[in-house]
């Protein structure tokens, strides 16, 4: 079993409403696909400043969603003191990926320069979050204190046409994007 800390934590999904007058909740799975949530036994949350572990007795697909009851949480109005909570597990528990695959948790905060009709690369910012928009995934690249002005950009995730490399240990994604966009 992976240990968890909040410093190794990754947000896997969000309690994001009541179900029902029995204490269920719906939750808001950011795994993909959605049923991977399922897979994760050790899941945290926290509440009123104090991690918990998140103790589900049943929990289940329901149409595009997941809903679930807490252990113990018998009451709508209880069960409405979560909502908004982000549940999280251990970095450890996540699945192996293959090479040039990458969680999202692990671009946010990486640096962003520009490759786009340049010698030198020009840093554009870095990463503060990336949104799902159904054809392909986009960075969110903002400001950082040495990038090269204020601007947002969104760049699409499209490796080899817009991305041309992520080196996790040096900290850049190198782009081919035109600054000026």
């Amino acid at each position: 079993m992976a240990v968890f800390t909040p410093e190794n934590r990754v947000v896997i999904a969000k309690i994001s409403a009541v179900y029902g007058v029995k204490g269920w909740v719906k939750v808001h799975s950011f795994t993909d696909p959605m049923s991977n949530f399922f897979n994760y036994r050790d899941v945290y949350f926290c509440k009123s400043g104090k991690w918990q572990r998140a103790e589900f007795d049943e929990c289940k697909a329901h149409g595009k969603g997941i809903v679930g009851h807490l252990k113990g949480v018998d009451d709508r109005d209880v069960a409405a003191t979560y909502c908004g909570l982000e549940l999280s597990v251990a970095e450890a528990q996540l699945p192996a990926l293959t090479g040039g695959e990458f969680y999202w948790h692990q671009l946010v905060g990486l640096k962003v320069a520009t490759v786009y009709a340049v010698s030198e690369p020009v840093l554009l910012g870095e990463v503060k979050q990336l949104l799902e928009t159904g054809s392909n995934d986009v960075l969110v690249v903002g400001k950082c204190p040495e990038s090269l002005d204020d601007k947002e950009r969104l760049i699409p995730y499209v490796p080899e046409q817009f991305i041309k490399d992520i080196n996790l240990e040096s900290g850049l994604i190198l782009v081919d994007w035109d600054p000026e966009f």
